[in-house]
């Protein structure tokens, strides 16, 4: 399929914001603006929809269960077995994470007006999928008000240019220029990426900014989501850091006694594999989100929220993304514009604010999966933009 990509500005447009000098000076609407496109009800959550959406996905994911415990184990031939626990790890992940996505919903405030409800239902489906709700709440929050910002956003910060070769864990602490090239590297480190990312960003609050973190503290130790005294967090939040790392408390001793009874090895099938699943959508859907060659990322001085929030991707994953994913990867932009409005509201406001948004909108309808690796193998480094003063485009590979 071809692809649908609009860049921050057409050639027409380039010409007449011109500033003199050769460069563009891309006009930006403000909040309010973009916010009075939108027909009013959008911004209206029903609690009902949301849950029916929430009772659907629970009864998806324990109906699913149930079926890999009852059925699956009495398959006598083995490989005919595990190809049947592999089709089950997948499918049930992509069940567990659409209720990821509901209560990444509550986080925001679009679940349902009542933000008690919000937090509670929030609360029980991110701990039973071994999230802390409200630990990823707070630090999540930070990266919609700072989206784009190449100091203060708390996910997926590129490096620069220059600093390309500048020893880092990622690349083992060799020289990256050496390895950037060969495709086996890359494969090995992507994959590593889908496996573990989740884990490391909340163990090591990794990619995010230099100054994302509330209080200065030199140790990478004091970064974690689980801990309530964390540098990530405000010292009025470190409560519901403990509340959600008892969430995840609960959680593992349910898995224990559960394994008493059926064994670890059941209890890996039904639960971590899916689980693993989930957090390979998660970690790829955010990173296309917020990583295509056409988008920009800001230095402090230029930075705006519209801009960084304009600085998203919307993408198509078909079925999947629209029935299953509650519509996540194919309307996140409007969704970082105004993350309270529900999901089910979201493409309406897209069409609405087109108009007033016009060519700064993005939109890839390219492969999602293929877009992973293409992406992967080509947005590494940023560097200052000549035509864009204050913007950082991805660096050419060379």
């Amino acid at each position: 399929m071809a692809a649908t990509t609009t860049t921050v500005e057409t050639p027409a447009a380039r010409s007449r914001n011109g500033n003199g000098n050769g460069t563009k000076v891309p006009q930006y609407p403000d909040i309010q603006t973009i916010r009075d496109s939108i027909p009013a009800d959008c911004f209206v959550q029903d609690t009902g929809t949301s849950l029916a959406y929430l009772a659907r996905d629970v009864a998806m994911i324990l109906s699913f269960g149930w079926l890999g415990l009852t059925f699956v184990p009495q398959i006598q031939d083995p490989i005919v077995r595990t190809l049947a626990w592999i089709a089950y790890g997948y499918i049930q992940g992509l069940f567990c994470t659409g209720l990821w996505i509901l209560a990444h919903e509550c986080g925001h405030g679009a679940f349902a007006p009542s933000q008690r409800l919000n937090d509670v239902v929030g609360w029980f489906a991110h701990s039973a999928l071994m999230v802390p709700y409200f630990s990823w709440k707070f630090s999540h929050h930070r990266h919609h008000r700072f989206t784009g910002h190449m100091e203060k956003d708390m996910a997926f910060v590129p490096q620069k240019a220059e600093n390309r070769s500048k020893p880092r864990f990622a690349n083992l602490y060799l020289d990256a220029e050496l390895f950037e090239d060969v495709p086996i590297v890359q494969l090995i480190k992507l994959i590593g990426h889908q496996l573990a990312g989740w884990q490391m960003y909340l163990l090591f609050n990794v990619s995010a900014g230099p100054q994302s973190k509330q209080r200065d503290d030199g140790s990478w130790l004091r970064v974690s989501h689980f801990e309530p005294t964390s540098a990530v967090f405000r010292p009025n939040e470190a409560f519901y850091i403990a509340l959600s790392d008892l969430g995840l408390a609960i959680t593992a001793y349910g898995l224990y006694l559960g394994a008493q009874v059926i064994g670890w090895q059941t209890i890996f099938l039904l639960y971590v594999v899916p689980y693993m699943w989930v957090h390979h959508w998660l970690v790829a859907i955010t990173y296309l989100h917020h990583n295509h060659p056409d988008v920009h990322h800001f230095e402090a001085d230029s930075w705006t929220f519209v801009k960084g929030a304009l600085a998203t991707v919307d993408r198509d994953f078909g079925f999947v993304g629209k029935h299953l994913f509650h519509g996540i990867i194919e309307t996140h932009v409007v969704h970082h514009l105004f993350p309270r409005i529900p999901f089910y509201k979201q493409e309406r406001a897209t069409e609405a604010m087109m108009p007033v948004v016009g060519h700064l909108y993005h939109k890839e309808t390219r492969s999602f999966i293929g877009q992973l690796w293409a992406t992967w193998t080509t947005c590494r480094y940023v560097e200052a933009d000549p035509n864009t003063p204050g913007a950082l485009k991805w660096a050419a590979n060379n």
